[in-house]
């Protein structure tokens, strides 16, 4: 298995050559095949590769040494553990789901071949990320996913605006990658190495200065705020919404946001040591949970409101993180996946029919037309809501019990103010866009109609995955045969000694965990129920942008941190770069420069007229310097 390890990143890698190089003349249909087939294979090596992990541990491939610097030995390496596999399972699987979709969402598209290059590129990069053994490796799959998304986002590039978001997305994440190459080279002044077996082996004996580990968290973190989208760097993770929508599937559920939780899950053992950092963790996290929850409850835009839904879970992960309950945060990446990829899609199928449309104001009575984007819609729905027994209602709900345990009675009740808030912008999307009556043009009317089945065959599997999902982590006091498997098996050692994830323990009596999952629970089927009468009539539909006022036009104006961004950062720098190019680099440096050769020239223009071709002034020079030497001589 070690020698086919190095082919489940390489696969991937290889659709996006062939494609990149071939696909302008491959029909669309072998192109398909090309990207969707070699991810499939890797899943399918992924699964392999569970089954070993699971049977004998951890399995360490090195296929190079990538460099010797003194000391510094870094390998071009793999390592496969209960992590990482589990990551590896995720962004294959679900990757491979949204490739087959990707088929007949893009099929009319002229750059159909250039789509499918640069999402088998992007999945190359995750797994890098997810499958290195080190903080390089890590580091490169980090920047290959930044490269990703900005291509991706920018796909349709004849649009400026788009164009504007990628470059937004890019730059933001260059902030963030900032802290974390920072912080791997203290991890590096302070281990004298960047492998993870190093590193965390070293922890029990090595004697570090005083904040130093809570220097490196906190910079690692950085990182993961700008590609986790977290408060203040999550401003691109909306405008992201530019690309098509299976690239908003990709980034939001299964790999690029996902990555910086992993980075945390990763660094456990670093972040264990330093409650310091953990407590940063968990601040952030619970103050984004809350915020994008908000700006959520007035977006219209049907792919607007799961993007603020992705940053608010990608909170209520950190939350999770924060409070060391780092397999409840890997369960909740997991289901999240699920239903996200679900929503996405499902959202991409209705724009799909709308033929463009993605104003939830102009839809409307769907579900008639529509039954299976429909039906799906609902189970991705409820499932972030937390309906009982549904994937996100045990994963939440674990959130929630750790929160009270290890937070406190006021950290639970904010976290659950931003579940509140998810159900409730959820549910009123789901109403709004299949309720009631269509609101639409006759010509949307007449286009409207179902998606094809490479479409829908994807969504139907992942709402399976979004219904039975929650069922891997069961609460104990439940008694369900399967009682924390996820968490036990997120508690392994890899054989190379690298730390996993340590299961954190809650100590909670089993009626006081009843008695919080039966209020949440309550909570959570009251809202879907009360938002059915609120949203689903005609009557309360969400009022034209030129109409609101007061709080409600704060809200839907995002609190105005992109002006507020733009007036503190954006503009000033841009001012600055003005005058830099114009009076330092225009006329500064290139006036320098240009005003010596100019100067040079007028010089030698003026004694050119001493060489006009009469010999009287030539011999009156010859006198002249004859003069000055006898008189040099004679002085």
């Amino acid at each position: 298995m070690n020698q086919l390890i190095p082919l489940i990143p390489f696969l991937p890698f290889i659709g996006f050559l062939v494609n990149g190089l071939f696909g302008s003349r491959l029909p669309k249909s072998v192109v398909g095949f090309i990207g969707s087939g070699t991810l499939l294979a890797s899943f399918l090596l992924s699964v392999a590769c569970f089954n070993q992990v699971a049977a004998s541990g951890a399995i360490h491939s090195v296929l190079y040494n990538f460099f010797t610097v003194d000391s510094l030995a870094v390998n071009f390496g793999f390592l496969v553990d209960h992590l990482s596999v589990w990551m590896m399972l995720i962004v294959t699987g679900v990757g491979f789901l949204i490739h087959v979709y990707s088929i007949g969402y893009m099929h009319d598209d002229e750059a159909f071949w250039k789509f499918f290059a640069y999402l088998n590129l992007f999945i190359f990069s995750m797994l890098l990320l997810v499958m290195g053994d080190n903080f390089l490796m890590l580091f490169f799959g980090w920047e290959g996913v930044g490269l990703c998304s900005y291509l991706l986002i920018g796909f349709w590039n004849k649009n400026r605006e788009y164009v504007k978001a990628a470059n937004k997305a890019f730059i933001m994440n260059r902030i963030g990658d900032l802290g974390l190459l920072i912080g791997i080279f203290l991890i590096f002044r302070t281990f004298g190495s960047i492998n993870y077996s190093d590193i965390f082996g070293a922890l029990p004996t090595v004697r570090l200065e005083a904040g130093v580990v809570t220097a490196i968290c906190l910079l690692l973190f950085i990182g993961a705020m700008g590609k986790s989208a977290q408060i203040p760097l999550y401003t691109w993770l909306p405008d992201a919404m530019a690309g098509p929508t299976p690239v908003s599937a990709l980034i939001h559920a299964a790999t690029m946001v996902t990555a910086g939780v992993y980075l945390v899950a990763r660094c456990n053992p670093l972040y264990s040591l330093s409650p310091d950092a953990m407590q940063f963790v968990a601040v952030i996290g619970l103050i984004t949970c809350i915020f994008a929850a908000i700006i959520g409850l007035r977006q219209n835009d049907i792919k607007k409101v799961l993007a603020y839904s992705t940053v608010s879970q990608l909170g209520l992960m950190f939350v999770a993180l924060g409070m060391g309950a780092y397999a409840s945060a890997m369960f909740h990446v997991t289901t999240h996946a699920f239903f996200k990829a679900l929503l996405f899609l499902a959202a991409g199928s209705v724009i799909h029919g709308m033929g463009g449309e993605q104003d939830i104001r102009n839809m409307g009575g769907l579900r008639k037309a529509m039954p299976i984007t429909f039906w799906v819609f609902l189970i991705g729905t409820f499932a972030i809501s937390g309906f009982p027994l549904l994937s996100g209602f045990f994963s939440k709900d674990e959130i929630f019990a750790f929160t009270w345990a290890n937070g406190g009675k006021l950290w639970w009740g904010l976290a659950g103010l931003g579940a509140m808030f998810t159900a409730i912008y959820m549910c009123r999307l789901l109403y709004v866009t299949f309720f009631g009556e269509f609101r639409g043009t006759s010509e949307q009317k007449h286009h409207l109609h179902e998606s094809p089945a490479v479409m829908t065959v994807p969504l139907v599997i992942l709402a399976v995955l979004s219904v039975v999902g929650g069922f891997l982590n069961t609460p104990h006091f439940l008694h369900l045969g399967n009682d924390q498997w996820l968490a036990h098996w997120f508690s392994g050692m890899g054989a190379s000694g690298t730390a996993v994830i340590p299961m954190a323990e809650l100590h909670l009596e089993p009626s006081t965990e009843w008695t919080l999952m039966t209020f949440t629970t309550s909570l959570a089927v009251a809202i879907i129920i009360a938002s059915y009468f609120i949203y689903g009539k005609k009557s309360n539909l969400p009022v034209p942008d030129a109409e609101q006022t007061g709080l409600t036009r704060v809200i839907a104006n995002k609190f105005y941190v992109d002006e507020i961004y733009d007036f503190l950062f954006v503009r000033p720098i841009q001012k600055l770069s003005r005058f830099l190019h114009y009076y330092v680099d225009i006329q500064g440096i290139d006036g320098l420069v240009n005003g010596i050769g100019a100067g040079v020239q007028r010089l030698g223009a003026e004694f050119r007229k001493l060489q006009n071709g009469n010999i009287e002034y030539y011999l009156l020079g010859m006198v002249a310097g004859a003069v000055l030497l006898l008189l040099t001589l004679f002085v």
